[in-house]
Protein backbone atom coordinates (compact mmCIF):
# COMPACT_ATOMS: atom_id res chain seq x y z
CA UNK A 1 0.00 0.00 0.00
CA UNK A 2 1.60 3.27 -0.81
CA UNK A 3 0.71 4.84 2.39
CA UNK A 4 2.20 2.20 4.36
CA UNK A 5 5.69 2.35 1.83
CA UNK A 6 5.70 6.07 2.47
CA UNK A 7 5.46 5.99 5.87
CA UNK A 8 8.39 2.88 6.20
CA UNK A 9 10.41 5.15 3.69
CA UNK A 10 10.19 8.26 5.93
CA UNK A 11 10.77 5.84 9.36
CA UNK A 12 14.01 4.80 7.27
CA UNK A 13 14.67 8.33 6.45
CA UNK A 14 14.04 9.59 10.09
CA UNK A 15 16.23 6.39 11.18
CA UNK A 16 18.95 7.84 8.77
CA UNK A 17 20.82 9.53 11.43
CA UNK A 18 21.54 6.61 13.00
CA UNK A 19 22.07 4.75 9.58
CA UNK A 20 19.78 2.24 11.00
CA UNK A 21 18.83 -0.65 8.81
CA UNK A 22 16.41 -3.11 10.68
CA UNK A 23 19.92 -5.60 11.18
CA UNK A 24 21.39 -2.14 12.53
CA UNK A 25 18.44 -1.32 14.81
CA UNK A 26 18.95 -4.77 16.46
CA UNK A 27 22.97 -5.14 16.80
CA UNK A 28 23.17 -1.08 18.14
CA UNK A 29 22.10 -1.53 21.69
CA UNK A 30 21.77 2.50 21.34
CA UNK A 31 19.35 2.72 19.17
CA UNK A 32 16.67 0.84 21.55
CA UNK A 33 17.39 3.17 24.02
CA UNK A 34 16.76 6.07 21.97
CA UNK A 35 13.07 4.72 21.50
CA UNK A 36 12.78 3.74 25.07
CA UNK A 37 14.02 7.08 26.43
CA UNK A 38 11.36 8.53 23.56
CA UNK A 39 8.52 6.82 24.80
CA UNK A 40 9.18 7.75 28.82
CA UNK A 41 9.09 11.43 27.42
CA UNK A 42 5.82 10.45 25.29
CA UNK A 43 4.51 9.71 28.31
CA UNK A 44 6.04 12.10 30.70
CA UNK A 45 4.91 14.82 28.42
CA UNK A 46 0.98 13.31 28.32
CA UNK A 47 0.98 13.28 31.82
CA UNK A 48 1.63 17.07 31.71
CA UNK A 49 -1.02 18.03 29.35
CA UNK A 50 -3.95 19.46 30.88
CA UNK A 51 -6.31 16.95 32.48
CA UNK A 52 -7.06 14.65 30.08
CA UNK A 53 -10.79 13.88 30.55
CA UNK A 54 -11.72 10.00 30.65
CA UNK A 55 -12.25 8.42 26.98
CA UNK A 56 -16.42 8.37 26.24
CA UNK A 57 -15.80 5.18 23.96
CA UNK A 58 -13.07 3.17 25.95
CA UNK A 59 -10.32 1.73 23.71
CA UNK A 60 -8.62 -1.76 23.75
CA UNK A 61 -5.07 -1.78 24.56
CA UNK A 62 -2.32 -5.24 25.02
CA UNK A 63 -1.45 -6.38 28.02
CA UNK A 64 1.93 -6.65 27.67
CA UNK A 65 3.59 -7.16 31.18
CA UNK A 66 4.86 -10.99 30.45
CA UNK A 67 7.38 -13.79 32.25
CA UNK A 68 11.06 -13.53 31.43
CA UNK A 69 11.12 -17.62 31.73
CA UNK A 70 7.78 -18.23 29.12
CA UNK A 71 9.45 -15.45 26.79
CA UNK A 72 12.87 -17.18 26.52
CA UNK A 73 11.35 -20.91 25.64
CA UNK A 74 9.58 -19.23 22.67
CA UNK A 75 10.85 -18.89 18.93
CA UNK A 76 11.86 -15.79 17.54
CA UNK A 77 9.30 -16.30 15.21
CA UNK A 78 6.45 -16.33 17.84
CA UNK A 79 7.94 -13.64 19.49
CA UNK A 80 8.01 -11.22 16.79
CA UNK A 81 3.72 -12.45 15.74
CA UNK A 82 3.47 -11.77 19.72
CA UNK A 83 4.73 -7.67 19.32
CA UNK A 84 3.48 -7.38 16.02
CA UNK A 85 0.35 -8.17 17.20
CA UNK A 86 0.55 -6.31 20.64
CA UNK A 87 1.31 -3.41 18.23
CA UNK A 88 -1.48 -3.95 15.97
CA UNK A 89 -3.50 -3.46 18.97
CA UNK A 90 -1.97 -0.21 20.36
CA UNK A 91 -1.47 1.81 17.24
CA UNK A 92 -5.69 0.61 16.95
CA UNK A 93 -6.29 2.16 20.30
CA UNK A 94 -4.05 5.28 19.55
CA UNK A 95 -6.19 5.99 16.34
CA UNK A 96 -9.44 5.32 18.90
CA UNK A 97 -8.32 7.66 21.55
CA UNK A 98 -7.37 10.29 18.72
CA UNK A 99 -10.74 10.71 17.40
CA UNK A 100 -11.90 11.68 20.86
CA UNK A 101 -9.31 14.09 22.52
CA UNK A 102 -9.45 17.08 21.21
CA UNK A 103 -7.54 18.97 23.63
CA UNK A 104 -4.47 20.09 21.33
CA UNK A 105 -1.32 18.54 23.93
CA UNK A 106 -3.19 15.47 24.31
CA UNK A 107 -3.76 15.18 20.72
CA UNK A 108 -0.17 16.10 19.88
CA UNK A 109 1.14 13.37 22.09
CA UNK A 110 -1.18 10.72 20.50
CA UNK A 111 0.13 11.09 16.87
CA UNK A 112 3.11 11.23 17.96
CA UNK A 113 2.73 7.96 19.57
CA UNK A 114 0.89 7.23 16.72
CA UNK A 115 4.37 7.47 14.12
CA UNK A 116 6.47 5.80 16.71
CA UNK A 117 4.12 2.67 17.13
CA UNK A 118 3.13 2.62 13.29
CA UNK A 119 6.58 2.91 12.60
CA UNK A 120 7.51 -0.24 14.45
CA UNK A 121 4.91 -2.19 13.10
CA UNK A 122 6.00 -1.61 9.57
CA UNK A 123 9.39 -2.31 10.59
CA UNK A 124 8.87 -5.26 12.42
CA UNK A 125 6.49 -6.69 9.17
CA UNK A 126 9.40 -6.52 7.11
CA UNK A 127 11.22 -9.17 9.26
CA UNK A 128 8.20 -11.08 9.20
CA UNK A 129 8.20 -11.12 6.08
CA UNK A 130 10.65 -13.86 6.32
CA UNK A 131 8.68 -15.22 8.68
CA UNK A 132 5.82 -15.99 6.41
CA UNK A 133 2.71 -13.78 6.31
CA UNK A 134 1.98 -11.79 9.11
CA UNK A 135 -2.01 -12.30 9.58
CA UNK A 136 -3.18 -9.23 12.10
CA UNK A 137 -6.22 -11.31 13.45
CA UNK A 138 -4.96 -12.68 16.12
CA UNK A 139 -6.14 -11.87 19.68
CA UNK A 140 -3.79 -11.27 22.47
CA UNK A 141 -4.58 -10.17 25.97
CA UNK A 142 -6.37 -7.29 26.13
CA UNK A 143 -8.32 -5.35 28.18
CA UNK A 144 -9.98 -1.74 27.99
CA UNK A 145 -8.77 1.33 29.10
CA UNK A 146 -10.80 5.10 29.07
CA UNK A 147 -7.30 6.52 30.52
CA UNK A 148 -5.28 8.23 27.65
CA UNK A 149 -2.10 8.19 29.82
CA UNK A 150 -2.30 4.01 29.80
CA UNK A 151 -2.19 4.04 25.86
CA UNK A 152 1.36 5.98 26.63
CA UNK A 153 2.02 3.46 29.57
CA UNK A 154 1.54 0.24 27.23
CA UNK A 155 3.37 1.47 24.63
CA UNK A 156 6.48 1.92 27.37
CA UNK A 157 6.01 -0.99 28.52
CA UNK A 158 6.10 -2.38 25.13
CA UNK A 159 9.15 -0.85 23.97
CA UNK A 160 10.55 -1.33 27.28
CA UNK A 161 10.15 -5.27 27.93
CA UNK A 162 9.25 -7.34 24.83
CA UNK A 163 10.84 -5.12 21.79
CA UNK A 164 13.77 -5.03 23.88
CA UNK A 165 14.01 -8.49 24.82
CA UNK A 166 13.40 -9.32 20.99
CA UNK A 167 16.11 -7.08 19.68
CA UNK A 168 18.38 -8.36 22.38
CA UNK A 169 17.69 -11.82 21.18
CA UNK A 170 17.95 -11.08 17.33
CA UNK A 171 21.21 -9.62 17.95
CA UNK A 172 22.74 -12.87 19.18
CA UNK A 173 21.78 -14.50 15.44
CA UNK A 174 22.58 -11.41 13.01
CA UNK A 175 25.15 -9.14 14.94
CA UNK A 176 28.23 -11.71 14.59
Amino acid sequence: SPPGLLLLTSFLLHMEEAHASPTRLVCDNRLIQKYIGEAKDMEKRAGQCQVLPALSCPVVLPLVDFSLQQWKSKSNETKLREILCDLALLVGATVGAQGQVTEECGARQLSQLYRHANSFLLLLQTFSQEAGPWEPGCSPRSMEQTHVTSIFLTYRQLVQGKLRFFFHDLAKDLCK
